[in-house]
Formats: structure tokens, sequence, C-alpha cells
């Protein structure tokens, strides 16, 4: 049987890839495992925006401080340890990650603004990493900023780093646009080579006992897989980029769906974080046996064969089923 897929141009043993996930992949000793409990790929934890910019602060004021008293400051230069926080540790993390595991290694920059951090893609590229995918984690507030304004921001985004690199990069992106269909085209034209569907905001909680709003990481559940399963439905054989679907994925069953539904592959990060990293071998076997039952002999015949360009009932992924998805539910007498 045959599990493999292709994605961004790389060959991947399977579907099953840990997505970012800074519990599962800040350590090279678990990446070594995740890769020898059969994953295809793994996507590093995110280096953030906000901590190129304070690198870029914090080597400012080491530079500057003293230099309007003293003229020998002038020629000062600090040590490498007062400046260099995250951002090198991060480079140098995926070297050594590249050096320890055969598997695909991809880089990860979460940011939301058009700035410096996206000259940090060159530096990803020149440290080993076989793709960078780009977290564009934005949350627009200012009541006067219009969607088409934010979705300029991600093209910009978008453009600028594929400007600057040759590996491929992949943009992990949340669904609410407008129109979902048409951002993903526009992403897509600007030079995506995927698009990871979805990504999950952060939802602050509220402290009643503090009376303070508090961080609440909630793991996905089941019921997140029906959002991207949409969507990959919905954009499969639309559009270039290869699709990646991430959310919900629980068992080898939920991989089987999206790659149904139209993935090239899916991340997984929730389900290995409450069974650990060798419930990707379980997944895999769930696939096997699901896939020898139903006399399926590779993941290539599977793949996109429920999108809606293929499945019998293309309104199923649209308003059409709305009115009968509702008035189906049957309440307890």
């Amino acid at each position: 049987m045959d599990l493999r897929t292709t994605y961004m141009g790389m060959t991947l043993k399977n579907p099953l890839v840990v997505s970012a996930c800074q519990p599962l992949t800040d350590d090279i000793g678990k990446i070594r495992k995740i890769e020898d409990a059969g994953a295809a790929a793994v996507v590093l934890y995110s280096l953030f925006e906000e901590q190129l910019r304070q690198e870029s602060a914090e080597l400012n004021y080491h530079l500057t401080e003293g230099t309007e008293s003293f003229a020998e400051a002038l020629s000062y230069f600090p040590d490498e340890e007062s400046y260099h926080l995250g951002p090198d540790e991060y480079l140098e993390h995926i070297r050594k990650a590249k050096a320890a595991v055969k598997i695909p290694v991809i880089a990860s920059l979460n940011g939301s603004t058009m700035g410096g951090w996206t000259g940090f893609a060159k530096k990803i590229e020149q440290a080993g990493a076989d793709a960078l995918e780009l977290n564009i984690y934005h949350i627009p507030t200012d009541i006067n900023l219009s969607g088409a304004a934010v979705e300029q921001t991600y093209l910009d985004i978008v453009k600028a780093v594929k400007a600057s690199v040759k590996i491929p990069v992949a943009v992990k992106l949340s669904p609410f646009f407008s129109n979902m269909a048409n951002m993903a085209k526009r992403l897509d034209d600007a030079g995506a080579n995927a698009l990871v569907l979805f990504n999950r905001f952060y939802q602050p909680d509220i402290n009643l006992d503090d009376l303070e709003v508090q961080p609440s990481v909630l793991l996905s559940t089941p019921q997140a897989l029906r959002l991207p399963l949409r969507w990959l439905a919905i954009l499969n054989g639309k559009i270039r980029a290869d699709l990646a679907g991430t959310s919900g994925i629980q068992t080898g069953q939920d991989v089987l769906k999206m790659l149904m539904a139209g993935a090239d592959c899916t991340m997984i990060a929730s389900a290995l974080l409450a069974h650990g990293v060798g419930h990707l071998r379980t997944m895999e076997k769930e696939m096997r046996d699901w896939m020898e039952e139903h006399l399926y002999q590779s993941v290539e015949q599977l793949q996109g064969s429920m999108s809606q360009l293929k499945c019998p009932n293309p309104t199923a992924f649209e308003r059409a089923q709305y009115m009968r998805a509702i008035t189906s539910y049957k309440p307890v007498a």
C-alpha cells in the first residue's frame, strides 16, 4: 500500500505532518522521536515577529549605550551573548534538526505586519530549512481598517518573503475573510506554494475570581475538523497551491476525510499533545486498515475524491444543505 504524497515539491512517505507546536518540537530529541513514530515531516515551533523586534531593539541599545559620553565607545561592540536572544537560537535549532533527522524540516514564522521580520526568511533558508510556513496571525481591532487593507497586508507579506527565498513557502491562515475562496486565489497568485487551513486564534478567558483576562489554551476537538474539511473540498482543483488540512484531526479516519476533501497532507498537534507522539503509529495503522478494507491501493487514489468538483452532491458544501441540516436534527423529547 502506497501512502506517499507530495507537498510543496517534497515527497512525503505518508500524509502525517507534525504541525508547529513548541512543546512537541523545541528539542532535537523530541524531533527524533517524531521521525521514529512515523511522521513524514515536521514543522518547527514558530519564531515570532516580536522576538525579532526585541533582538533588534536590544542590539541597538547595546550599540549606542554610552556613545554620548565616551569616545572609545564608538569602537565598542558588545559580546555576542548580550544581544543574541531567540532568533539565532532558532537558526541553530534548524541546523541541528536537519542534521538529526531525514524527514523534511519546515520552519515557521509568525507575524502580522510588513517589516524587517520578513527578511529573516533568508536566514532560515540559509540555515537549511526545506520550506517555510508563514503563520500570519492578525486580529484587526481598528474599526477604521478595511477588510481590503487587511487582505493586502497578507499579500504584501507573502510577496516580500517569496522575493527573498527560493525554498517553498506555505501560508497558514484563518478562515475569517469575506470571501475565503477569493483570498485563497489571490494568495495563490502572489506565489504561495501551499495554504494551510486553518490556524486557531488564541481566545482569552476571564478569571471570575481574580477579575483578570487570562490565557486559556484549549486543544482542538473533532468538531474543529468540519471547517477546514469544507474549504479543502471547495478549493481542491481550483488553485495551483498545495493544500494542507489542520485542526481537529484526532484519528486515521480524520486524516482520510481531509485527503478525500482535497488535502495533500495533514498537520497534527493536539492529538499528539493528548496521546503522545506514538499516536502517529496508531493513526497510520487506522489509515491502512480502512484503505485495505475499502480496496484503496494508494493515497493518491483517494485524494480529492470527495471534493466539490468530484463528489456526487457538490451543493453539500454550500448553502443548499443548510436548511436540510437544521431541520434534520431531532431534539430530546
